[in-house]
């Protein structure tokens, strides 16, 4: 009897779906029931092909070769996985199989890896789909009772396409181009050196900062305090100079104050919204000191292990309507600790519904971050998934709870010439306030929110004060603060722009960089190749990150700019955007970056680290196996190796051990003299000067090269060479 193959993203992914359908018979990589064969990748089984895998002049890193632009990119089965894709493959194409569900993660990558099988395999029998947002037993039945066809997620599937051939083009020809250029191995990429550029302004904001010395005047009216401010100053609390807010001060010391006004608002400060995982991680930074990886990995875990989370990686904060219910069961289903605080988000035992929660048109692939309606065992889970799994539990609970209500009232106080002003407020319901994220998290606001929490007495106009005592601080202005993962995390999301207005934020939806699932991994990529450290909770542009930001042209450093792209990679997935168009601006990027790589004439300094070396060594052994000797040569700075001939210079074959002798062989044409060959080169190094028709090659002792044209006495021509012998 005919079967369907169901294709899942991972090993315990396939399992776990397979006990729930009742397909227990173990196959070769497989599970066999009845009616299903389960089978599953392990993450990517297939990528594109490498540049030397398309042609072998790619293998060979030269400016003759750039830019590579194949209109098309091949696939290739991964050697590490080969035998996992022989199994699906085989089942996918085998007699037994009538159709394949798809059944990796629900988002752009997962379609991603199981198209890619799919397609290098050449299988062409009929897809559908698996989209499920939680791994509980439930969800995965209702889900199997509600598959959809395949060609529903064609348009997600050539978004995933174009983001991958976009990174692809861009990286390897922007990586070669620039390494060529400053002959040190840089990585380039589309989306990592926006996310590299915001940090790099970051420190180059705080590197050319210089504070200024302000002051504050704090008058105390006995029952109240009040700081001086006036209209039209920027911040309007600041006195530039000592001396003046001395002046003042004694001149409002002791003197009669009268109430100019005394105003008290209502105001309610609405629940925070529910979590995507991008806010997650942010919080999950704040609080709880995880990266935005560490985030992502415990969240995933939670999802595929515990079955305590719905999908994690979700660029949605909003529910459809039909998961009402889901989220009063979630609540009931709570572990007893939680049990006190689930009242105020059920008032008379309802949810409240409104548009700040439950919103269908704002629900995209995925809904909001929340629980599983599966009764949590918090047993089983580690202390750093429990402590995130609370972090969705509070907040799943705060975002149904009343607002925050408190009455704000502000009181401005005339002293002669100079007014004060004093804030303060009055809660009248903590609300949401009542669910703390933590019960390790500090309570109390700080600053000038905590100030403010104070209340003031009985005050309206006309009323006076004497004033006790004018107090002056000094203090200094601060550069801004170096980026967190959560501020990074913020910044990559609107684009470069810090936006804390929720509203605003949602405005850029799609705009950002990198998406919701890729950030954490794009900020550990620069992590990775040098271009930013770790010190506790900071991200910190390193000398090589700036460095290289700094030859960077804006076409691809800029936050902006990739933010387009992103947003025309979402356009895909729902048509409104030309897979083909995307893709020949993305060519045309490509290109461009090689030209301005080649002409770049920007100076750039990068410090030399273990990948670096690694890389050097690696070129050296790969120039060394492709050259061949000069014959009878010998190297003239280390008197060891033998001269090698390469198509573009000549050099040591002791260049692995640290010798970097070096002749390009165009080093003299641009001032009209020969270009260098075998020949010239072994007479060059035996006699130091050679006499032509043309000219008069010279090679000095302290390692320059100069080409003097006849009947001139000065060089058209003279370059220093790579010739000296600490090896620089």
């Amino acid at each position: 009897m005919a079967k369907t193959l169901v294709v899942a993203e991972k090993p315990s992914v396939g399992k776990d779906i397979a006990r729930v359908l009742g397909c227990r018979e173990r196959g070769e990589g497989c599970l066999i029931g009845e009616t299903y064969i389960f089978a599953w990748a392990i993450g990517h089984l297939v990528s594109l092909c490498e540049p030397d895998e398309l042609d072998a002049q790619y293998k060979r890193w030269s400016y003759q070769t750039l830019p590579i632009l194949p209109q098309t990119i091949p696939l290739k089965v991964l050697s590490a996985t080969k035998g996992q894709y022989n199994i699906v493959a085989g089942l996918m194409n085998g007699p037994e199989t009538d159709g394949v569900i798809c059944a990796t993660d629900a988002g752009r990558e997962g379609e991603l890896i199981f198209r890619y099988i799919y397609e290098k395999c050449g299988c062409r029998k009929p897809i559908t789909r698996l989209w499920i947002s939680s791994m509980t037993d439930e969800a995965i039945q209702e889900g199997f009772r509600n598959i959809r066809p395949g060609a529903d997620y064609d348009g997600l599937y050539r978004s995933a396409v174009c983001r991958s051939q976009a990174d692809w083009l861009v990286g390897m020809n922007a990586t070669r181009a620039f390494t060529l250029r400053y002959d040190t191995l840089l990585s380039v990429g589309r989306v990592q050196t926006p996310t590299l550029a915001i940090l790099v302004k970051r420190h180059q904001e705080i590197a050319t900062f210089k504070p200024e010395g302000f002051c504050t005047l704090t008058a105390s009216f006995g029952d109240y305090d009040g700081i001086w401010f006036r209209e039209g100053l920027d911040p309007d609390t600041h006195i530039p100079h000592k001396a003046q807010a001395q002046a003042i001060a004694a001149q409002v010391q002791g003197q009669t104050g009268r109430v100019l006004s005394a105003e008290t608002t209502r105001k309610r400060e609405p629940p925070p919204q529910l979590y995507d995982l991008t806010s997650l991680q942010r919080d999950a930074n704040r609080y709880l000191n995880f990266t935005a990886d560490k985030t992502l990995k415990l969240a995933q875990s939670l999802y595929e292990t515990h079955k305590a989370l719905t999908y994690p990686r979700t660029d949605s904060r909003y529910l459809p309507d039909d998961m009402i219910p889901r989220v009063v069961q979630a609540m009931r289903l709570l572990p007893e600790s939680y049990q006190k605080l689930v009242p105020g988000a059920l008032p008379q035992g309802k949810l409240p519904v409104t548009k700040r929660v439950f919103d269908a048109s704002k629900v995209t692939d995925h809904h909001a971050l929340l629980p599983t309606t599966r009764r949590a065992d918090l047993s089983k889970m580690s202390a750093e998934e429990r402590q995130l799994w609370d972090l969705v539990v509070r907040r799943m609970l705060a975002a149904f709870y009343p607002p925050c209500e408190y009455d704000a009232t502000r009181v401005i106080t005339q002293v002669g010439e100079h007014t004060f002003r004093t804030t303060g407020r009055v809660v009248l319901q903590n609300g949401w306030r009542d669910v703390q994220p933590l019960e390790t998290m500090p309570r109390k606001r700080k600053g000038k929110e905590e100030a403010e929490d104070k209340a003031l007495p009985p005050l309206q106009a006309g009323d006076t004060r004497t004033v006790t005592k004018a107090e002056v601080k000094e203090d200094m202005t601060k550069p801004p603060a170096q980026h967190t993962d959560a501020s990074l995390l913020l910044a990559m999301e609107n684009a470069g722009k810090e936006l804390e207005d929720e509203a605003l934020r949602e405005q850029m939806k799609g705009s950002g960089i990198g998406t919701p699932a890729t950030r954490a991994s794009i900020i550990e990529r620069l992590v990775q190749v040098g271009y930013v450290q770790r010190k506790g909770k900071t991200l910190l542009a390193t000398p090589k990150g700036i460095a290289l930001i700094g030859i960077m042209p804006a076409e691809i450093a800029s936050p902006e700019t990739t933010g387009r792209w992103e947003k025309a990679l979402d356009e895909i997935t729902t048509g409104k955007q030309d897979p083909a168009r995307f893709m020949e601006g993305i060519r045309k990027l490509s290109a461009f970056l090689v030209r301005y790589a080649r002409e770049n004439q920007k100076p750039a300094h990068f410090p030399e680290d273990a990948r670096q070396k690694k890389f050097r060594a690696q070129q050296a052994q790969r120039r060394v196996s492709q050259a061949k000797a000069v014959d009878g040569v010998v190297c003239p700075l280390c008197g060891q190796g033998k001269v090698l001939e390469s198509q573009r210079s000549f050099f040591c074959s002791r260049l692995e051990e640290g010798c970097h002798f070096t002749l390009w062989k165009d080093t003299l044409t641009r001032g009209g003299g020969p270009e260098l060959n075998a020949r010239l080169v072994a007479l060059l190094l035996a006699h130091r000067a050679l006499r032509g028709s043309t000219g008069t090659i010279v090679l000095t002792e302290n390692g320059s090269i100069a080409f003097i044209p006849q009947g001139q006495d000065h060089p058209s021509v003279q370059r220093s060479l790579r010739w000296e012998k600490s090896g620089a």
